[in-house]
């Protein structure tokens, strides 16, 4: 199994940047940024698979960057111009399958392994 463990979330006020980092114990063929509010659904953000494709939503485009690193399976998540509407609890997930595509919306049960999460609260 991919051990996850995120880190990196807080505070920030709206305007600001904050950067995730997701440490994984191993390899996997896709890894996502999910994230969720209370009272919403958990909501796929980025994903980034083995040879770099990305998929951003829609809401976040021009704003974050995924970022990773294969060699010591390391993924980030660039949140810049953060709004109040970014606060959520944010969630690392891994897939052994390639199912990252900059064309397919981010799926929760595409993803076999999932973090613990890290709190991200932007303030107005």
């Amino acid at each position: 199994d991919v051990q996850l463990v995120e880190s990196g979330g807080g505070s920030v006020q709206a305007g600001g940047s904050l950067r995730l980092s997701c440490a994984a114990s191993q390899g996997s063929g896709s890894m996502a940024w999910f994230r969720q509010a209370p009272g919403k659904e958990r909501e796929g953000v980025a994903c980034v698979d083995q040879t770099h494709y990305e998929y951003y939503v829609d809401s976040v485009k021009g704003r974050f960057t995924v970022i990773r690193l294969n060699a010591n399976y390391i993924m980030y998540l660039q949140m810049n111009l953060l709004k109040s509407e970014d606060t959520a609890m944010y969630y690392c997930a891994a897939a052994a399958d390639r199912v990252c595509q900059p064309w397919k919306k981010l799926e929760v049960t595409d993803y076999n392994y999932w973090g613990q999460g890290t709190q991200v609260t932007v303030t107005s």
